[in-house]
This record gives C-alpha cells, sequence and structure tokens, in this order.
C-alpha cells in the first residue's frame, strides 16, 4: 500500500496535466480556461488542412482537452492533485456526488486504501532483529602495564568475543485490530548462555488502549506459566496526555505487579515535558524536558529510584543533506559514576544507517560502539577498550573509525552506490524508452504545428522590439571538467518557448518542463535545466533555469555582448 502511494504521489508531483497547460497548480478557473482556449487555438484539427498535420492535430488536440476536463471538475482535479491519473482509473471508487468535496474524496480513497490492507494482513510479517556482540579488546591498551614486560608470548594482543545477543520476532496481523507476535533470543556472556521463546497476543481496543499477553514456551527453570499481562491506556487533550501501563509477571516466585505512568505536556511547538512515575521491581521517579527541532534534538532529564539515580543532558545536531548526517553527544552523572558520550551516524544507503559512539567514564573506562541498521535488522558492536582513563585510547576510539569509514566509503560505498545508480538508471531508461519515443513523436508533430503561430509571434515581437527567443536547450547539460568525455543530452525547444510567449512575456509555472508542449524528457532519471537565449529590447541575454523551477523573462539575468 505505502509503495502503491509513493508511486500515485510521484506521478501526481510531475504535474502532466499542469505542464501541459502551462498554469500553477492552483490555477483558478478562470487562468484554466484561457490556457485551455489558447492551446485549441494552435492545435484544433480545422486549422490546418494537410492530411498528416491535421491527424497529429487532432492527437494533440486530444491531450489538451482531457487535461482541461480533469482539471476544470473539482472532483476530479482533487483526485488528480492527491493520487495522480492512476488515481482517477482506480477501480473501486463508490459514485462521486458532485458535492463531495477534496476532503471526502481523499476520505473515500483512503477507505479503499484501509480494505487493501485488511486484505493483505495475511501477508505481512513485518520481521525485527538484533544481533550484538560483545568485543573486549582491553588487551590492546591495559597490557602494556608492567606486569606485561616480563610475560614471554605476550607480543600480540588477545582480542576476544565476550558476550553475544540475537534476537527476531515476526508480526502475523489477524484482524484490523488483533497481531500475533512470536520471538525469540539467545545470550551468551563468558561462557554461560540461554535463551527463549515467546508468543505474545495484542489486541487494540480503541484509540487510547491495547492489551498484550506473553507466554514463555522455552527459558530459565524458574520462568513458567504465562510470562506477562500488559495493559496500557492513553487519554490526551489538545496540549497534554496521560498514558498507564500495567503488567503482571508470573512466575514461579509469585506474582509480580508493575505500573508505569508517563504524564506529559507541550510546553511549547517543539519541546515537550515529562514525569514519569514506575513503581514495581525497581521503582523510580523520572522528569525530563525534550526539544526536537528541525536541526537539533536537546534532552534533559533527571531520575531518582532504586538503584538507579542520575542526571543526564544529551545534544543531537542533525545536518539538512542527502545522507541524513547527525552528530551527538551526551553526558550522564549518578551514583555509579559519569559517562560522557559523543558519535555520529550518517546515512550510507537507501535502507542503511551507520553509526559510531565513544563512551569515556568512570569506572567502565572506555568503548566504542558501532551500530549498524539495515532495513529493520540492527547489528551492535559494543567494543571496550580499557577500564582506564587512557588519552591514546580516547584518540584511536575517535579518529580510527573516521578513517576506516572515509577509506570505505570511497574505496567500496561510492563505488558501489554509483554502479547501483547507474544500473537503476539504465532500467529506466529500458523501461521508458517506447513512452519516450511517443513523447518524442509527439513533440515534434507539436512543433510542427507551431511554426504558422511561431511566425507571426516573432513578426510582432521584431515590430515592438520585444522577446525574440534565440536558441533555447532542455536537457543535461556538462558544465563540470572531470566529466568532459560525457555527452550532453539536451533538445532544441526555440520554436515551443516562443510559442508560449505573450506580449512580450515568457512565464513557466513550477514543474517538469518535460509536459510542456513540444517538449520531452530527453534524459529519464537524470537532473534537467533550461537554458535560453533570448533578445529583448535589441539586447541578447541568457538564462539557465532547473527543471522545476519557476521562469519569468525578461528578468535582471547576464547580458552577452551582441558582438561576440
Amino acid at each position: 500500500i505505502k509503495m502503491a502511494a509513493a508511486v500515485l504521489q510521484e506521478e501526481a508531483d510531475n504535474g502532466d496535466y499542469y505542464s501541459l497547460l502551462n498554469v500553477r497548480r492552483e490555477a483558478t478557473q478562470e487562468e484554466l480556461k484561457a490556457a485551455y482556449r489558447r492551446l485549441c487555438m494552435l492545435y484544433h484539427p480545422d486549422k490546418h488542412r494537410d492530411p498528416e498535420l491535421k491527424k497529429q492535430a487532432e492527437q494533440l488536440f486530444n491531450l489538451v482537452h482531457q487535461a482541461y476536463e480533469v482539471l476544470s471538475d473539482p472532483q476530479s482535479r482533487a483526485i488528480y492533485d492527491i493520487y495522480g491519473k492512476r488515481g482517477l482509473d482506480m477501480e473501486g471508487w463508490e459514485v462521486v456526488e458532485r458535492k463531495r468535496t477534496p476532503v471526502e474524496i481523499r476520505e473515500e480513497f483512503e477507505r479503499l486504501q484501509r480494505e487493501r490492507e485488511e486484505r493483505r494482513l495475511q501477508q505481512r510479517t513485518n520481521p525485527k532483529g538484533t544481533i550484538s556482540v560483545g568485543i573486549d579488546a582491553t588487551d590492546l591498551f591495559d597490557r602494556y602495564d608492567e606486569e606485561y614486560e616480563d610475560v614471554p608470548g605476550s607480543s600480540l594482543p588477545q582480542i576476544e568475543i565476550n558476550k553475544m545477543h540475537i534476537s527476531q520476532s515476526i508480526e502475523a496481523p489477524l484482524t484490523a485490530s488483533d497481531t500475533a507476535v512470536m520471538s525469540g533470543s539467545l545470550s551468551t556472556q563468558n561462557g554461560n548462555g540461554g535463551g527463549s521463546i515467546s508468543f505474545a497476543l495484542r489486541r487494540v481496543t480503541s484509540t487510547k488502549g491495547w492489551g498484550e499477553a506473553h507466554k514463555i514456551v522455552l527459558g530459565p527453570a524458574d520462568r513458567e506459566g504465562p510470562d506477562t499481562c500488559t495493559i496500557m491506556l492513553r487519554a490526551w487533550r489538545q496540549s497534554s496526555f496521560i498514558t498507564t501501563h500495567c503488567a503482571m509477571q508470573f512466575s514461579s516466585r509469585g506474582i509480580q505487579p508493575g505500573l508505569t505512568t508517563v504524564v506529559a505536556r507541550h510546553l511549547d511547538k517543539n519541546t515537550m515535558g515529562y514525569l514519569q512515575w514506575r513503581w514495581g521491581i525497581q521503582s523510580a521517579m523520572n522528569t525530563s524536558v525534550v526539544r526536537d527541532t528541525k536541526f537539533s534534538h536537546f534532552t534533559l532529564a533527571l531520575q531518582l529510584g532504586i538503584p538507579h539515580s542520575f542526571m543526564m543532558v544529551s545534544y543531537q545536531y542533525k545536518f539538512q543533506d542527502e545522507d541524513q548526517t547527525r552528530v551527538k553527544g551526551s553526558i550522564k552523572t549518578g551514583f555509579f559514576g559519569t559517562v560522557v558520550e559523543y558519535g555520529a551516524e550518517r546515512k550510507i544507503s537507501r535502507h542503511s544507517i551507520l553509526g559510531a559512539t565513544v563512551s569515556v567514564g568512570l569506572p567502565q573506562g572506555v568503548s566504542l560502539k558501532i551500530k549498524l541498521n539495515r532495513a529493520s535488522q540492527t547489528y551492535f558492536f559494543p567494543i571496550h577498550l580499557t577500564d582506564q582513563l587512557l588519552p591514546s585510547a580516547v584518540f584511536y576510539a575517535t579518529v580510527g573509525p573516521l578513517v576506516i569509514y572515509f577509506a570505505m566509503q570511497k574505496l567500496l560505498i561510492n563505488p558501489y552506490l554509483r554502479a547501483q545508480k547507474e544500473k537503476d538508471l539504465e532500467k529506466q531508461r529500458e523501461s521508458s524508452a517506447s513512452d519516450v519515443a511517443q513523447k518524442k513523436q509527439e513533440a515534434e508533430a507539436a512543433i510542427r504545428l507551431m511554426q504558422e503561430s511561431v511566425r507571426r509571434i516573432i513578426e510582432a515581437e521584431e515590430s515592438r522590439l520585444g522577446l525574440i527567443i534565440v536558441n533555447a536547450w532542455y536537457g543535461k547539460f556538462v558544465t563540470d571538467n572531470s566529466r568532459r568525455n560525457e555527452r550532453a543530452k539536451v533538445i532544441d525547444v526555440t520554436v515551443p518557448l516562443q510559442c508560449l510567449v505573450k506580449d512580450s512575456k515568457l512565464i513557466l509555472t513550477e514543474a517538469s518542463k518535460a509536459g510542456l508542449p513540444g517538449f520531452y524528457d530527453p534524459c529519464v532519471g537524470e537532473e534537467k535545466s533550461l537554458r535560453v537565449f533570448y533578445q529583448f529590447r535589441g539586447v541578447l541575454h541568457q538564462v539557465l533555469s532547473a527543471d522545476n523551477e519557476a521562469l519569468r523573462i525578461p528578468k535582471q539575468s547576464h547580458r552577452i555582448d551582441t558582438d561576440s
């Protein structure tokens, strides 16, 4: 469902009908009618006597008429704006009354999506897994103590795996409100290990609560019978909410109840305040303030409880780049000691995020934690470097991952991503080759139909020293010197742009220019731009516009010496 919705949304974003009519997405009925009339005058079959031109004009006229029919009808336009052409053709629509608003149409489409989702519930498993491998590398630094000086055969440090944890779970939705969950885990540490398999049934009673029951099949000897029963309730107002979480654990040691209550309130648009009280085996009182903005995430927390009481401050900065890079730091202090952590995470592929964190504190020493998230799987590698606060360990824990990451990025990750991108582009070109050929024929036919209108427009503009499009190209331009051998992929769009000139002005809306009359996409899947050389008031200018950027000329652009 999500993939289908993404496809529909992507198609809607392309704005084919809006580009064809060259109007804004917010265009009024008057603007649509004016654009439609202008294109009808250009493409009307009765204006052409040549049989071939007449046939081509009829095809283009039908395209324009179809676009106008959709956009001039409020209901059809609402569907197209939200879900694109496929939304108009989607089966299952009820008879849409003329009184329905765009909001009601959206609700109808979402109802159809929910019905499809319910039919596919049995096919979903939602697998989640975690693999954690603890590594003891203290011999790299602690081995240089005096006690090692006279020990024979101690030239090579020993690095050991001292603990490991593996867990996996799958979900099987039974109905829209019931979900069965099966999970398993296996742990080992210093030669001792154990594992368990559990089943759970979760029921969502309403938007304000859910319940869950667990059953342990295999586990430690003292774990018999149902493991836990959980009930969660939530109530909220506009600026605050309260969550109550009740749990009852059954074992051979008896019944162990637990209760957790969280009160939260919006302090401002980006800040939440939390007050949590936990009663049971580990009772505690926790209060925290969380501020989350587009660029940062800040947390201040204070906890009083048994056995842990602490104060923590953490800050995370989010870079606004395509790799979603984040750097973070925190300090946590309490009766157990003080820990300072800092690190970063970065998106290395479409479904993978790599992160590294350095932990320095007393009494645990220095550790490096490496984490890789791949889709719904998590791989975690905590590496304990030393029990002491050694500057050398802090230095290597910080610099080492950076050097390794940038080396891997340059030698492995970037070449792989480039090859994958080229492979995807090649597939996209192959799948769209026939469509591009058809669009090219339509564009060439449109240009032939425009010739007479363009001749009249040029005569009118020359008589008043108006706007003359000298040359215009659309596509991918190669400007990087390192890619000098790469061939530019552009098409000549001088005639189509001149045909759009009206009253010495050319206005293009914020949409892909590939949908304009006389245009087509010469390089599917690649970034495109429009370069125009035009003459206005006897002076030659040039302008370069991105594909989805609005364009209005004449404007203050780079002037070219007419003698050059």
